[in-house]
């Protein structure tokens, strides 16, 4: 008598099959985790680069506004910002609760002020380091611009 030969997979190429599905299946959702954090990484750093750059743009009106009280109020060394406005502007550090209204961000204006020397006349000199900085799972980010500030309308 001969013997029927049975028709089917094994035990052994199910699990197989399986294992190699379930590799693959969390492959791809730790790509798309990836991409979904990658993603929401760019769009923090492009929203605290708007805040920053409002910051210096609000900067700028000051210092044409008047140069005097502008160059006055840079005597503190460190400003947070929730708003851009000097009166909801605290002195020192950001702390929580501090974040710009309706976000999860921070912004802290550092200043320095300096002397220079242009032409034999002194100019006053300030420069205006602004850090917008976000915290999420992976950390605090931040992004940091400086830009130098003078009394453009001051003639040598």
């Amino acid at each position: 008598m001969t013997k029927k030969m049975e028709k089917g997979q094994s035990l052994f190429e199910i699990v197989l099959a399986l294992a190699i599905a379930t590799l693959i299946v969390v492959a791809l959702v730790a790509l798309a985790s990836s991409a979904i954090r990658n993603s929401t990484f760019a769009k923090n750093k492009s929203l605290a680069t708007r805040y920053s750059q409002e910051a210096t743009e609000w900067l700028r009106g000051e210092r044409d506004t008047d140069w005097d009280v502008f160059y006055a109020r840079t005597a503190n060394p460190l400003y947070c910002l929730k708003s851009l406005s000097w009166t909801e502007a605290t002195i020192g550090q950001c702390t929580s609760g501090q974040e710009i209204t309706g976000t999860v961000y921070k912004r802290e204006i550092g200043f320095t002020r300096e002397t220079v020397d242009v032409g034999g006349v002194p100019k006053n000199v300030v420069e205006a380091e602004i850090n917008v900085y976000w915290q999420d799972a992976q950390g605090i980010h931040e992004v940091k611009s400086v830009t130098n500030f003078t009394d453009w309308r001051d003639t040598i």
